[in-house]
């Protein structure tokens, strides 16, 4: 009953994404949609798995700058500069999840922190990368040769498509076996390996998918801003990502795309308040923290649940 429930809220989305570009700013759009993927990849972790990483934006920034890099430098397609992006993401994801999930709690964040950390510094020696400037005007050429991504509303149902097949991967990995194994180490993970499960192995896998599906996001939002800079790894990414799954619902489908929404949109239409914008998000986070602890859509969940067990 909650698959179907799910399935017919995620094709209503979609039904509105095919038709929100004729209303709102696609640019806009596109964005959103990139976050809201980035904000799923990250709650797969803390969300299924119980594990806070601290260290999301160097697998979003660094497939930023594999794509840019791809796609300027070398002359390939959007499609395959987003692949390269998210393969990259996922081997920096193996390294990176080799060594984190030694540790657990605070350790497990500190840990990625430190890694990403790295990464960034990384980044600003590295040649390719452009340093402080970042890789610009990122060459929009046309998508599996037929498909004009100069235009912002083409370019923006291929970002759609890409949004819908993370999310379709994602809600299928959380109601497979596989997902009812990492939501079983969330909850207890001495009983799980008494029962004889490898946990480090299926965290390791958790955080690899994590890591690819966060760097198809940098990858993509790469391609629509034409720009990867050092924004993209900086840790204030890994925190905003944070916030987003914290506003939305850690630990359902649907919240990540909500707090996305939520976070961009405020950033986007509160850009001419400066730095209070910051403030601002702060004070959401504390309200959520203290008031709806469940987010805003665990809270709504957790109303009609209640009002279904008074009926």
């Amino acid at each position: 009953m909650t698959k179907n429930r799910d399935l017919l809220i995620f094709a209503a989305l979609i039904a509105i994404g095919l038709v929100a570009p004729m209303l709102i700013y696609p640019v806009f759009l596109m964005k959103v949609l990139c976050f809201a993927l980035f904000a799923l990849a990250f709650n797969l972790l803390i969300g299924y798995v119980g594990l806070l990483s601290f260290g999301h934006a160097m697998f979003f920034g660094g497939a930023a700058y594999i794509s840019g890099h791809v796609v300027k430098v070398w002359g390939w397609t959007p499609e395959f500069g987003i692949l390269a992006g998210t393969a990259c993401a996922a081997l920096l994801g193996v390294a990176a999840g080799a060594l984190a999930i030694r540790r657990q709690g605070i350790y497990f964040a500190m840990v990625t922190l430190a890694l990403a950390q790295m990464f960034y510094f990384f980044c600003v020696q590295a040649p390719f990368t452009g340093g402080e400037d970042g890789i610009q005007a990122i060459p929009r050429r046309a998508a599996f040769g037929i498909i004009d991504t100069s235009d912002d509303i083409n370019l923006y149902y291929v970002v759609l498509a890409i949004f819908a097949f993370g999310f379709l991967v994602i809600w299928r990995t959380i109601h497979s076996p596989f997902g009812q194994i990492l939501k079983a180490i969330r909850e207890n993970e001495p009983r799980a390996v008494s029962l004889g499960y490898r946990v480090d192995q299926y965290k390791l896998v958790a955080f690899v998918l994590s890591a690819a599906l966060a760097g198809m996001a940098g990858a993509t939002k790469a391609v629509v801003f034409q720009l990867a800079s050092l924004t993209d790894v900086a840790w204030q990414m890994s925190g905003e990502v944070v916030l987003m799954t914290l506003v939305g619902g850690m630990g359902t489908v649907f919240g990540p795309i909500v707090g996305a929404g939520v976070i961009i949109t405020m950033q986007n239409y509160l850009a001419g308040i400066g730095e209070w914008v910051l403030v601002i998000q702060g004070g959401i986070f504390v309200v959520v923290v203290m008031v709806f602890r469940r987010g805003i859509v665990g809270e709504i969940q957790a109303w009609w649940q209640s009002r279904r067990g008074q009926a």
